[in-house]
């Protein structure tokens, strides 16, 4: 079958509009958000900001749509079913989930048509192959009692994604909770709310009870707020920034006590040493680990952390990566480079930037924006030297296309210099030598390490993701994932008795 032409007109694309409330659009007299295209920054459309009566309408459907369905009580083969065609359905809307996914977010429509919505339809359907195959435990207890862990869903989840990856990022947090046979309320991110819910339709097709999945628009400090407060939330899942996550977790404790999954920020390493196989590899390696979706990811790698003895020859490999890089509309089939989300971000990278040249970084490629963008903020892939932990672009996730580079001479030094006081999600080692890669596997405090290569792959879906200090709490895919979806009620029993 030929790939369709990937190139189309945004004004063209049909927007849902409204909330995403048991099974069909709810449209309210709720204050309206602007929803911008960052190619351009002119307006593509309005979403409502929920209050707190949506929020509460959305899950107390969601609780109805739990008693009257059965969903948290039917075998998990059947919820697995539904699941399964949900997923084949989003394979067959690929190019329409992929334009929405475009049209809001900083996803080029290449990206999201061969990468993205694959990658959601295959969570989805992985987590509806796992749907079956977690269920407890069997305790050794004394021989005439029985003691197991029966596992069963928590009721309603709460989930709050991130506007980077809005697809992939719904499907981490829906496809857990739903095998499970858990009810989700989301709230997307206000800025890239419309591949969403063109999901949730797609759910209702599938065969899912109307009212499983629920998706509220709005802002994150009003709806997302009343939904992590709300007393029948039973968990919050969230990936966003450590402050939001913070908060979060703060109100969680305050409202319920309820759990959390937090997929937080990260200001992770590049570590290489100074025999490595093959240095253009690792330069591509290192320059996709920065500059993907404009820099604007949890686990880019944004600190080069290289050995003396091979850095000017690798930071030259690093450059000719860099020098085909070109910005140009989401929408065209040809662009291959994201812009900033919105001028709000892209401010907050100049503010870091200028504050790091003032303490004595240099820039030593790059800097700034690329011209001719119009209202687009396309931010040059940017090389930072002369740095320190204690420079604002090595301390603080920047979200942006910028690297920094730190150089050691011995191991323990490497390792050393890997490390964050606050973060620690992922990390990238470079070495030919497995013992020394394994040795820095080990002490680089991190939830992922990648070794000779930097970033997932799409079948890697039973290997989790999640941090460590400030970047968060639990995780996301793997078996880790579904449990984290699911608590768990210990029965002893005594055979004397019956």
């Amino acid at each position: 079958m030929s790939t369709p032409s990937l190139d189309f007109d945004p004004s063209a694309v049909p927007l849902p509009q409204g909330h995403f409330i048991g099974g069909a659009y709810h449209r309210t007299d709720e204050a309206q958000i602007a929803v911008l295209r960052p190619s351009d920054g002119k307006l593509l459309g309005h979403v409502p900001d929920a209050s707190a009566d949506t929020v509460d309408f959305a899950v107390n459907n969601a609780l109805d749509a739990l008693k009257s369905s059965g969903w948290a009580t039917r075998p998990p083969r059947e919820r697995a079913k539904v699941m399964t065609r949900w997923a084949d359905l989003v394979d067959r809307h690929a190019l329409s989930l992929a334009q929405l996914e475009t049209v809001s977010s900083t996803r080029p429509i290449a990206e999201s048509y061969a990468s993205d919505v694959p990658f959601t339809a295959e969570a989805i359907r992985f987590f509806a192959e796992l749907a079956d195959k977690l269920g407890g435990d069997i305790a050794a207890t004394r021989r005439d009692s029985l003691g197991f862990v029966a596992s069963e869903p928590y009721g309603v989840i709460g989930a709050i994604t991130p506007w980077n990856f809005p697809l992939s990022m719904c499907s981490w947090k829906c496809g857990p909770a739903l095998a499970a046979g858990n009810a989700v309320v989301l709230k997307p991110s206000e800025m890239t709310p419309f591949s969403t819910l063109h999901l949730a339709e797609l759910a209702i097709e599938a065969g899912m009870p109307p009212g499983i999945f629920n998706i509220v628009n709005g802002r994150g400090a009003s709806t997302g707020a009343a939904l992590t407060r709300h007393l029948d939330i039973a968990k919050i899942s969230f990936t966003g920034s450590t402050r939001t996550g913070a908060a979060i977790m703060s109100d969680a404790a305050m409202h319920g006590t309820k759990p959390v999954t937090l997929e937080l920020g990260g200001k992770s390493p590049q570590l290489v040493f100074e025999r490595v196989t093959n240095l253009e590899h690792t330069a591509r390696c290192i320059a996709r680990g920065f500059i993907a979706n404009g820099g604007q990811a949890c686990v880019a790698g944004t600190r080069l952390i290289v050995h003396k003895g091979i850095a000017d020859a690798l930071i030259e490999a690093i450059k000719v990566q860099l020098t085909n890089v070109a910005p140009g509309p989401l929408w065209s089939g040809a662009t291959a480079y994201s812009p900033i989300i919105s001028r709000t971000q892209a401010e907050r990278i100049d503010r870091l930037l200028d504050d790091s040249r003032a303490s004595g970084a240099e820039v030593i490629f790059g800097g700034g924006y690329f011209e001719g963008t119009g209202e687009g903020y396309f931010h040059r892939p940017t090389l930072l030297a002369n740095v320190t932990a204690t420079t604002p672009a090595v301390r603080e996730e920047l979200f942006g296309p910028v690297l920094t580079v730190q150089t050691f001479e011995d191991e323990d030094e490497g390792i050393a210099l890997a490390g964050h006081p606050t973060y620690g999600l992922a990390a990238g080692v470079h070495s030919r030598d497995i013992g020394q890669a394994l040795r820095a596997m080990r002490r680089i405090a991190a939830g992922t390490i990648w070794i000779n290569r930097y970033g997932r792959s799409s079948g890697d879906m039973m290997i989790p993701t999640g941090g460590f200090k400030q970047s968060g709490i639990g995780k996301d895919l793997g078996r880790q994932a579904l449990e984290a979806s699911m608590r768990h009620k210990s029965v002893l029993i005594d055979f004397d008795q019956m």
